[in-house]
């Protein structure tokens, strides 16, 4: 058996598409364009790089995007008072705060701030809250679950009676799609890191979600024969290579793996340190001297991949249906978002 493999991309693609038309028309009958505003506090990389495909994403359907990066030190009421700020932006549909927020600011009460009319990545509590009640509807549901839902969906899967596990418990994505599954009659159980006997339990599931952030954690064998495997997990692993080698930073004296070799497997570069070969003096990127000119090292880079929390060549010669890392999940993450802002922009002015 070789499971089907679900394209996220072209699943995405059609709803990008029926939202770019949707937008067109709403500018030509209303004279309306959507608008979504983001807001990013601090440096983080993975954050950073989210933000960016939401903005390109924005760009190919109409959406206008309007960004907001804030320092690492913005304090919670300037915060606050950014996002009441949108609240009565006319040109704002959807307001989205990038998570997660620095330690020292409350994110239940930012979330809490968002107009809930303009709450496109369902986060309100009045959202998560109607989300969780029986015959309740709430004004938008989670990105990423609902195009966990919509992958099933799109492929037919049976989920009315069938035996769910959620594996992960976090808001984002374990809880609501949980929810929204037992609303659709399935039978669902949560699994997490208190969980007994995990892999007897995920090898019960008809319809397993993995959304616990440990890479390949599920193995071929913890996954029912024809069962339906959605991968949610987006996680950064190296990429091992017969020529890696361990270097000694001369300023620092900590110990790194690298190499400088030229690579041909896929895989994202970073670069690890730096190598003088006149001399022989390494140094990793943390701890290169501020008067070295770069120029004249050689770069001493490691690669990495993006993985799943599943072992997606185990899994799919078990599985039935399995979403692949990347070009699963996350697509649909976005298209649903500009679903939502697009949703949101016609439901103010109906």
């Amino acid at each position: 058996m070789t499971a089907i493999v679900i394209d996220g991309v072209d699943i995405a693609g059609k709803i990008r598409k029926t939202v770019s038309n949707g937008v067109k028309q709403l500018a030509h009958h209303n004279g309306i364009r959507p608008g979504l505003a983001t807001i990013l506090v601090g440096n983080n990389f993975a954050s950073e790089a989210y933000v960016n495909s939401k903005r390109k994403a924005c760009d190919e359907v109409g959406i206008e995007y309007f960004g907001h990066n804030l320092p690492d030190d913005v304090s919670e009421i300037e915060l606050y008072e950014l996002v009441n700020e949108l609240n009565f932006d006319s040109r704002v549909h959807g307001i989205l705060v990038q998570l997660p927020l620095p330690d020292h600011i409350n994110s239940e009460k930012i979330l809490e701030a968002i107009n809930i009319n303009k709450d496109v990545d369902g986060f309100h509590p009045n959202n998560i809250g109607k989300l969780g009640m029986k015959n309740r509807t709430p004004l938008f549901v989670p990105c990423t679950p609902s195009g966990c839902m919509m992958l099933l969906e799109e492929n037919s899967i049976n989920i009315s009676g069938s035996k769910t596990v959620v594996l992960g418990r976090s808001n984002i994505v374990g809880l609501p799609v949980g929810m929204l599954l037992l609303n659709k009659d399935a039978t669902v159980t949560f699994c997490h890191s208190k969980t007994k006997d995990l892999p007897n339990i995920c090898r019960e599931a008809d319809i397993l979600i993995a959304a616990v952030g440990i890479p390949e954690i599920v193995k071929g064998d913890w996954i029912k024969p024809g069962s339906s495997v959605i991968d949610v997990g987006i996680n950064n692993t190296w990429i091992s290579h017969d020529d890696d080698r361990e270097f000694t930073c001369s300023s620092s004296e900590k110990t790194f793996i690298a190499h400088y070799q030229s690579l041909s497997d896929k895989g994202n570069r970073r670069i690890i340190g730096y190598l003088c070969e006149n001399s022989g003096d390494v140094y990793s990127s943390e701890n290169l001297p501020k008067d070295i000119d770069k120029n004249g090292l050689v770069k001493l880079v490691r690669k990495n991949k993006l993985v799943g929390d599943v072992h997606f060549d185990e899994a799919k010669l078990v599985a039935g249906y399995l979403t692949p890392v990347p070009g699963g999940v996350g697509p649909m993450t976005i298209a649903v978002l500009l679903q939502n802002t697009y949703n949101s922009a016609k439901l103010m002015y109906s």
